[in-house]
């Protein structure tokens, strides 16, 4: 999580003004705008991905999406401690979102002639943001926008203008700068005050918007083409199904369970940061290599799939489920059993993806994923909780 300066005065409720219970942060409409421009640049390294889904590719992807994300954790971090309402900050989400725009027309040759765009964009979201947090305050404080703006936004202009390997290391130096900044500026975050239901509530919308695009990416490329067959639509159908099987397994214990954790934590900045800022790195990161696991799949659902793109669609999925026995882990102290079962199992059944036809393959790994919502669902309903729970409502 990225800690901000707090709210000021004017800012707040006005002295003298009683309420008879706090009232809960909702999200604003300019958020929500504000995460459909990030979302487009996170299709953006999808299509990224899939044109170079080795492992060279897959390690320029990563590179490029921490700063995308980045930029969203940090303005969604802002506008929680903040009223996003607000004329000023409402104008510098949008010039993020801007910024975000320009990122996103990037990302397919970020490698080549548009380095300078990313690297530029990122740098002016960051030193909105900056202004934004810090104001007209004379004290550089610590954060972690203190650091991209002083380190890795630096550190990607400069590898901006190099070509080849020395580009790639220095952004993934920049991006390691990013990870890191969290944690190297704790000091700062323990003492952010910030209001959980809302901030679980935007990283919860995130997930479904990167979802929902999931969807977007398999769907347009057989709306488009000139003959729709039964084998294509039949794998749309399929895509679908896997895609709300993991939405269910996020949004129907997970979700409820990440809000409670954060408003009861002893530390609530360090169960942030554990779980929504790097928690959610890894989801939607896994969302995206299975979108284009599937999309490649939906392509052609008569052919076998390439290792590389089987690799994308189990690992991106083995990778989604694993992330919840960390996020439990951090959340209850305990272990999500049945979905760290349920990725090994995926990753078990990736041989056998390369040897079926795509349509197969993509139906084998929805089974898997329903079979996991079935049997949770199950052991709820007959326990009252999940191996490893706390508590009925809290099995992520």
């Amino acid at each position: 999580m990225e800690p901000q300066a707090p709210a000021k005065a004017e800012e707040r409720e006005p002295a003298g003004r009683e309420e008879p219970e706090e009232r809960e942060k909702k999200v604003t409409w300019s958020e929500l705008f504000f995460d459909l421009v990030l979302v487009f640049a996170v299709t953006q390294v999808s299509a990224l991905l899939h044109h170079d889904h080795g492992w060279a590719g897959t390690g320029r992807a990563l590179i490029v999406f921490v700063p995308v994300y980045w930029v969203w954790v940090g303005n969604t971090v802002h506008a929680n401690t903040h009223d996003a309402d607000r004329p000023l900050n409402r104008l510098g989400l949008f010039a993020a979102g801007l910024c975000g725009l320009l990122m996103a027309l990037a990302l397919p040759d970020a490698f080549g002639d548009r380095g300078p765009l990313l690297a530029g964009a990122y740098f002016g979201a960051r030193l909105v943001l900056a202004a934004l947090a810090h104001g007209r305050s004379r004290r550089l404080r610590r954060t972690p926008v203190t650091l991209s703006v002083l380190i890795s936004g630096p550190l990607l202009l400069a590898g901006a203008f190099l070509d080849g390997s020395a580009r790639i290391w220095l952004w993934a130096l920049a991006a390691a700068v990013d990870l890191a900044a969290p944690r190297l500026t704790r000091r700062n975050m323990v003492r952010l005050d910030f209001d959980s239901g809302h901030l679980a509530e935007r990283f919860g919308l995130f997930v479904m918007i990167a979802l929902g695009e999931s969807i977007v990416a398999v769907g347009a490329p057989v709306a488009s083409a000139p003959e729709l067959d039964r084998g294509s639509l039949a794998a749309v159908a399929v895509a679908f199904a896997l895609v709300c099987g993991l939405w269910w397994v996020y949004f129907h214990l997970a979700a409820d369970a990440v809000r409670h954790g954060l408003e009861t934590a002893a530390v609530r900045a360090d169960v942030a940061r554990q779980v929504l800022s790097y928690g959610h790195l890894s989801l939607i990161a896994s969302i995206i290599a299975v979108a284009v696991g599937m999309a490649e799949a939906v392509a052609h659902p008569g052919a076998r799939l390439p290792l590389g793109v089987a690799a994308l669609l189990h690992g991106g999925c083995a990778l989604f489920l694993a992330t919840f026995g960390y996020t439990r882990w951090h959340l209850f102290r305990s272990w999500s059993v049945t979905r760290l079962t349920a990725a090994v199992v995926v990753l078990l059944l990736l041989p056998a993806a390369v040897l079926l036809p795509s349509l197969a393959a993509l139906a084998l790994l929805t089974a898997v994923v329903t079979g996991l919502n079935l049997v949770e669902l199950a052991l709820v309903r007959r326990r009252g909780e999940l191996p490893g729970a706390t508590s009925p409502s809290l099995a992520s």
